[in-house]
């Protein structure tokens, strides 16, 4: 299907991207090898790997399979080949020279060709082969495993991608209030669309203010529950007492202040769809409750003497760890296998490259329309703070500020780094300070003296940093020890410039 692509290749073999490399001539030079001989190639596959004996070795297994192949030693080199030739699959290392292979997997995903990537290590881990397939990796392949065993990912991958590429999906997914373009995002947007599609549980994980709701809402408007009711249900705010009188309603006389009927929020979304938001939440006496009811579609009000049904599809959001929750018995594992049916990881705002400022300059005009005042101009040392800023908010903070900026703005025709949140400006200044270049003055008596943030954030630098050091990096027994969730302490290395051992 892509032959003409790679043929075109064939007269630009003496040419090839810098940092890609032929290891023999007589395998990547002469055109005529580009082709098994007498046959058609079954795919075409770009190799990524800085090793040129692992290279030449694979890309000979690659050809002897029926496939053609080329191979790259940088990932710079190898997105411009990918760009230019539209292969098929690609296989990916991940310790590159010019960077770490498990971070270039959407880009390389979003190139013209939309190929599948196979990530190869000589170095595996837990971390890293979770990373890979989140970031939407076909397989997740350890170099010390015999060769053959990539026979079968290798041909899936193909036979995979060249159905997905001539069957596209028809539907425009409608994205309500969603603003981003990413290759992050874009990746999510299959996924929602498919989740639209179905009738199966959707979880949704990710940091606290990525758009969990906002998904949701998106999958619900593009499924054929649409125009069906839509009830949210926050498990955090609902009161232990109450929370099986909320979710499946009370019959009169129940309990005590039960004066009349009360009809639950699971029968409410009856044909429609019910979300609910931080079900790592939910007790687990509700929990086991929950699961027959999202099983059996029936279920028996609070004082009721016969069962109801309620007809709904649902969706279910987190920030926690899950996984980890089961291992604690803190969530039942079997509700938790149930949820996950289809299951969607939305990326934090920092992973999701060019998106801030086209959602700023989306939300200020929307922020300027609304008040019914003219657009606002950004100034370049505007957008230069909020570029900088790490948002452990993710978007809902960014929303909130700029929501303030606009409002302290509002008369004036320029946005300045004046109207901005004097916490945003604060952190930004302070990354920025730079200790050697600080002039040596006389010290008055207890002017080196800390002060209490600079005093706490030192104790949280080296109580992480001895935390990651006693746990030899394993995120999960870091998290189990000082009772974080994952996407905390992932919030915290950052937000302190602390670095885990590289994934390998």
């Amino acid at each position: 299907m892509l032959l003409a692509a790679f043929q075109t290749a064939r007269s630009r073999v003496s040419e090839p991207p810098s940092g890609t490399f032929q290891t023999r001539p007589k395998v990547f030079a002469d055109p005529s090898r580009w082709l098994p001989l007498g046959r058609e190639a079954m795919g075409q596959v770009l190799i990524i790997d800085d090793d040129p004996d692992y290279a030449e070795m694979m890309s000979r297994y690659v050809v002897g399979l029926g496939h053609n192949a080329l191979t790259a030693g940088l990932l710079r080199a190898g997105r411009e080949a990918a760009v230019e030739y539209r292969p098929d699959v690609v296989l990916l290392d991940v310790n590159l020279p010019d960077g770490n292979g498990l971070h270039a997997i959407r880009d390389l995903l979003d190139t013209p060709g939309k190929p599948e990537v196979i990530v190869i290590t000589g170095e595996g881990s837990e971390d890293g082969a979770e990373l890979a397939i989140t970031s939407g990796a076909w397989d997740f392949w350890q170099k010390g495993r015999s060769i053959k065993d990539l026979a079968g990912p290798l041909f899936h991958a193909i036979e995979h991608r060249n159905e997905r590429l001539s069957h596209p999906r028809t539907c425009a997914l409608n994205l309500g209030g969603i603003i981003g373009e990413s290759p992050a995002m874009r990746s999510c947007y299959d996924l929602m669309a498919e989740a639209a599609a179905s009738e199966a549980p959707v979880l949704l994980r990710g940091e606290t203010g990525t758009g969990k709701e906002l998904a949701a809402r998106a999958i619900h408007d593009n499924s054929a529950r649409a125009k069906s009711p839509f009830v949210v249900v926050d498990c955090a705010a609902l009161p232990e007492t109450l929370v099986e009188s909320l979710l499946f309603g009370h019959d009169k006389g129940a309990f005590t202040g039960a004066s009349s009927e009360r009809v639950g929020l699971v029968r409410q979304a009856h044909q429609g769809t019910l979300f609910l938001d931080e079900i790592g939440e939910l007790p687990l006496a509700v929990q086991k409750a929950f699961l027959r009811v999202l099983q059996e579609k029936r279920f028996r009000s609070v004082g009721a003497d016969h069962e109801i049904s309620s007809d709904f599809r649902l969706i279910a959001a987190t920030n926690r760890d899950l996984a980890s929750m089961v291992r604690e018995g803190k969530f039942r594992e079997d509700l938790y296998f149930r949820l996950r049916s289809l299951d969607i990881l939305l990326p934090p705002l920092r992973e999701r490259e060019g998106d801030v400022a086209l959602i700023i300059k989306t939300l200020v005009r929307q922020l300027c329309e609304r008040a019914g005042v003219p657009a606002k101009a950004l100034t370049e040392s505007f957008t230069e703070i909020l570029a900088q800023y790490p948002w452990p908010g993710n978007v809902r903070e960014l929303y909130n500020v700029i929501e303030r900026a606009v409002a302290a703005g509002m008369d004036r025709q320029f946005l300045q780094p004046v109207h901005l949140p004097a916490q945003v400006r604060v952190q930004v200044a302070r990354a920025s300070i730079r200790p050697d270049l600080n002039m040596q003055r006389p010290c008055a008596p207890y002017a080196s003296y800390p002060t209490l943030t600079s005093a706490r954030d030192s104790a949280i630098v080296t109580y992480l940093t001895k935390l990651l050091e006693d746990t030899k990096g394993n995120v999960d027994a870091a998290c189990r020890l000082a009772d974080l969730s994952r996407s905390r302490l992932y919030e915290l290395l950052k937000l302190h410039g602390i670095q885990r051992s590289p994934v390998h």
